[in-house]
């Protein structure tokens, strides 16, 4: 019964963290900005580190089940 809303957080962290992961290295890619009015460097890093950060979320739901 409680595994319920740890999947449905999972997923949806994880569904988000591959998204703009994937989002950021087409940007990326295309030397496009990620950010406005911010050092393409910082900002590719940034997202990069809350991409990962919330895949590691993801992980951590599905294995609390």
């Amino acid at each position: 019964m409680e595994s319920g809303p740890a999947i449905f957080a999972g997923t949806v962290f994880a569904l988000f963290g591959g998204a703009l992961l994937m989002w950021t290295a087409v940007r990326v890619r295309h030397r496009e900005p990620v950010a406005q009015s911010v050092s393409p460097v910082a900002s590719a890093t940034l997202a990069t580190v809350a991409a990962v950060a919330a895949l590691a979320v993801g992980t951590w739901c599905f294995t609390r089940l």
